[in-house]
């Protein structure tokens, strides 16, 4: 082959590498559309804009370029290099959604690791009112934060519905995790960062998304419950959302859908309340490490084997959806129109009925419901027989408040034998015939699953979970996260 015919060969390799990647394009996105309409959820139509087009309109939007004159005059600064900054803070928080990513990848992943560990409940509170939701408006999910699998089961269970954007804090900002959940539509928030403009930033964005119409899903708590209870909400990035509601360009309304979910075993418990127990000893980074690893090792192992047992319930429940416009009617009709030190006390109150919302239809399931029923004696020693009165009487009270109590129709007996499957295999109580004794090791871990329902208690006396007069204060016990 002469050198004259060199180029030729190499534009014909050129053109074909060109057709193969035309071709892998088209097949790919055939793929998307067919899985979209295999799982007949929807995708808001603005996550499926380029990337680059995103990044630019936030690039020019008026608000940051007037921040990055404000930033540089203050700090002495080139406009170019603040420039630099902001499209650093772009570049970290825009998300690229990926169809494939979220449901062939995300929606598997997270329908194998739900189900290998637990049984799972939905509920809805008011399924028509979430249905009547018209299309031009914004579907935003609050949900209280138990676990990180929080994300993985609430994935799981809106899949055939719509697929969320998350708010997700620094923790997944590491690889691959960071690379998998940008293409899940997640955006990355520094909640700890005080620097304005990053979050004249992080705002814009959020406002853009919601002005498009995205659906999305925070945690308003802002970190995993550490002791049990559910946490005081925290609102910047719902101030973020309601201040969308300014532009006059957006006609439509924006729906806070409460959701509550619990657990009969969140898979770091352990972690999550170590910090709190008093009188116990912390074990090394080496130690932790060592243990997760251990954990996974031998749940592959028992995965393997067949043997693998899953731990119980996860139940998720869904609260009647709140209209933003028809709050700030009965609120404050001027609220965004006044000072951010006026509006905010007024964006806390949404908050907190939000909150209030989900503690309202929190899931009792078996494991915080006997727990509960356990600690409620203020003794380490309790008969099956007092146990069982004690569960009929929780079990009558809480149908009466009409609490959401997972399969509510099992006698108690049924709800008890739940329980101590995990309550026996974790090694909390010791049975011996009609007797049980709640070893100390435990206490703090039945604390903490009490805590989950200790709201939807009767305000009466014997029911308070915190230790009584009298009783042995040598016993590990679970501190309070501090508010």
């Amino acid at each position: 082959m002469g050198l004259r015919s060199w180029p030729l060969v190499a534009s014909g390799v050129l053109a074909l590498l060109a057709l193969v990647l035309w071709l892998a394009r088209r097949a790919l996105r055939s793929w998307g559309r067919r899985t979209v309409l295999e799982f007949r959820g929807r995708v808001d139509r603005y996550k499926l804009t380029a990337t680059s087009r995103v990044k630019a309109e936030l690039a020019a939007d008026p608000v940051i370029r007037e921040a990055i004159g404000r930033h540089a005059a203050a700090h002495g600064l080139a406009p170019e290099q603040v420039d630099g900054m902001v499209r650093q803070y772009i570049h970290e928080i825009v998300p690229f959604f990926n169809v494939l990513s979220y449901y062939k990848l995300g929606y598997n992943f997270s329908k194998l690791l739900t189900r290998l560990f637990y049984k799972v409940t939905v509920e809805y509170h008011d399924h028509r009112a979430l249905s009547r939701i018209p299309r031009k408006d914004v579907v935003v999910y609050l949900v209280n934060h138990r676990s990180n699998m929080d994300y993985v089961v609430v994935t799981y269970v809106l899949a055939q519905v719509v697929s969320i954007s998350y708010a997700v804090g620094e923790w997944a900002r590491t690889w691959p995790l960071e690379y998998i959940f940008k293409s899940f539509g997640s955006y990355f928030i520094r909640r700890k960062f005080r620097d304005p403009l990053y979050h004249v930033v992080l705002e814009r964005y959020v406002q853009l998304i919601t002005r498009n119409r995205v659906t999305q899903g925070i945690f308003p708590e802002g970190g995993l419950s550490r002791d049990g209870t559910l946490r005081p909400a925290k609102i910047g990035l719902l101030d973020y959302i309601v201040g969308t509601l300014r532009d006059p360009g957006f006609d439509g309304d924006l729906w806070l859908v409460p959701v509550a979910i619990n657990y009969d075993r969140v898979l770091e418990d352990r972690t999550l309340i170590r910090e709190l127990v008093t009188d116990m000893p912390r074990p090394s980074y080496l130690k932790q490490l060592a243990g997760w690893v251990g954990f996974a090792f031998w749940n592959g192992f028992l995965v393997l084997t067949g043997q693998k047992q899953r731990y119980g319930r996860v139940a998720v429940n869904f609260d009647a959806p709140i209209s933003v416009r028809a709050w700030l009617a009965g609120e404050r009709p001027d609220l965004l129109a006044t000072a951010r030190e006026e509006r905010l006390p007024a964006i806390q109150r949404l908050a907190d009925l939000v909150m209030a919302r989900s503690g309202a239809v929190i899931p009792v399931t078996p494991v915080p419901f006997v727990a509960t029923a356990l600690l409620s004696f203020h003794s380490s020693a309790v008969s099956m027989d007092a146990l069982w009165d004690r569960m009929a009487e929780l079990k009558d009270y809480l149908k009466d408040t009409n609490a959401k109590m997972v399969r509510s129709e099992l006698a108690v007996t049924e709800v008890w034998e739940r329980a101590w499957r995990t309550f026996r295999a974790r090694r909390w109580v010791y049975r011996d015939a009609g007797n049980l004794v709640i070893l100390p090791s435990a206490r703090p871990l039945l604390e903490y699953y009490a805590n989950s329902i200790a709201h939807l208690l009767p305000a009466t006396a014997g029911w308070d979970l915190t230790p009584a007069t009298g009783e042995d204060t040598s016993l590990p016990r679970l501190g309070r996260q501090p508010r």
